[in-house]
């Protein structure tokens, strides 16, 4: 299982800065998101596409950095302005192959932004605009997946798992710091580590969205027995966040990436687990 760490870590650095930083911490992968670091509408612009790709490559090479997945923070598919879901929909087609052509094994978007739970026109939607960005994704032969969070369509297991149930081929985005957060048993993971593509971990608990190394609840071994027992290939990320968002916990970003970092690599050598 391959290490990665998520640039908006680094949010506050440019991007090659940011790159610099995380292969300086010893990773060879990296998960880029909408933002500082990934602009999407010059992505998507005919006119500034190509140096945003030139550039990103360049920044991507000169680290010796492979990407682990990109995040489009596109969420606005599932509200009634018409005119700006199709904008949403419209710059995912069009970065699409940019995101190909940088070689990421796959795209995570956001599951729209949330709305009453009985808003039937609001998912109606949802599932319209994710099959259309999951068709178009595979024409690319890119899997496509969502990440079940706050504030989204995709608040609980139920929500994600009734998502994909209606969007056929349609993938999770696992982040293992929301499980925690929601207090999700570990007897229920296993429904959708089936379904799962990508994985992101930091240390929290219950109410705390990210916390401090020695005050999270996360679980290495039990968090390898589970992607073990699921038979998961794909990458866990270092996902932390310089946002107070949620009243997420400030941290070091360095100093909890490597602690991080190293319980992941121990707990991995000790399963003889393969990069």
């Amino acid at each position: 299982m391959n290490l990665s760490c998520h640039s908006w870590a680094f949010n506050d650095l440019r991007l090659p800065e940011a790159l610099g930083t995380i292969a300086r911490m010893g990773f060879r992968y990296v998960d880029l998101g909408s933002g500082s670091h990934f602009n999407t509408v010059r992505a998507a612009n005919p006119a500034t596409r190509k140096a945003v790709y030139e550039e990103l490559q360049a920044d991507l090479e000169m680290f010796n950095l492979k990407l682990a997945d990109v995040y489009l923070m596109l969420p606005r598919i599932s509200i009634s302005d018409e005119t700006k879901r199709r904008t949403d929909i419209t710059l995912f087609k069009a970065v699409l192959p940019m995101v190909k052509a940088l070689g990421a094994p796959g795209v995570t978007i956001s599951a729209g932004v949330v709305h009453p739970e009985d808003d039937e026109e609001a998912y109606a939607r949802t599932t319209s605009a994710l099959q259309e960005m999951l068709a178009a994704a595979q024409k690319l032969e890119l899997p496509l997946s969502i990440e079940p969070s706050l504030n989204s369509m995709a608040i609980t297991d139920e929500q994600a798992l009734k998502l994909l149930e209606d969007v056929e081929g349609l993938k999770l985005t696992l982040d293992w710091g929301h499980l925690l957060y929601m207090g999700i048993k570990s007897g229920d993971i296993p429904a959708l580590l089936d379904h799962t593509r990508h994985i992101q971990v930091r240390q929290a608990a219950p109410g705390k969205l990210q916390m401090p190394f020695d005050k999270g609840k996360l679980n290495i071994e039990e968090l390898y027995a589970l992607l073990i027992e699921a038979n998961y290939q794909g990458a866990l990320s270092i996902e932390y966040m310089l946002s107070g968002w949620q009243k997420s916990h400030n941290v070091s970003m360095i100093d909890e990436i490597i602690q991080l970092r190293d319980a992941l690599r121990d707990a991995r050598e000790s399963l003889r687990l393969t990069e």
